[in-house]
């Protein structure tokens, strides 16, 4: 299964694992691709930047580190992706969350989330 995991999924994964519960399994199993959008990377260093996430080290270190760390293969953001979000149903206001969708959507992924307004989208999704 290819997961593509949502921001906060992707920060909680080393540093608070008991967070995703059950879906751990999931995410270490090595059957699964992980996933890590560039839009989350965008998200983690606009949010860094701004003072509302902080890390232990510069964004441009902690996400290829981590991302090396889990597995994490890179997926880049197309032109087709980021149009895609035009035409999803306005269930979500997050520009983030919405491209992510957007991605799985165009790509066959799974999202792994916490974020229960992404499971209404006609995506696939694992709830942790």
């Amino acid at each position: 299964m290819r997961l593509l995991l949502d921001t906060h999924v992707f920060l909680w994964l080393l540093a608070e694992p008991e967070r995703l519960g059950s879906r751990l399994g999931a995410l270490e199993n090595p059957d699964n691709d992980l996933l890590l959008s560039a839009v989350s990377s965008w998200e983690i260093a606009i949010k860094a930047s701004v003072g509302r996430l902080n890390l232990p080290e510069d964004p441009k270190r902690y996400v290829p580190d981590r991302m090396r760390a889990i597995g994490a293969e890179p997926l880049p953001v197309q032109h087709n992706h980021a149009l895609a979000v035009g035409d999803l149903p306005g269930l979500h206001r997050d520009p983030f969350d919405r491209l992510l969708v957007a991605q799985a959507r165009d790509l066959g992924l799974h999202i792994v989330t916490a974020d229960r307004q992404i499971a209404r989208y006609d995506v696939e999704t694992i709830l942790v």
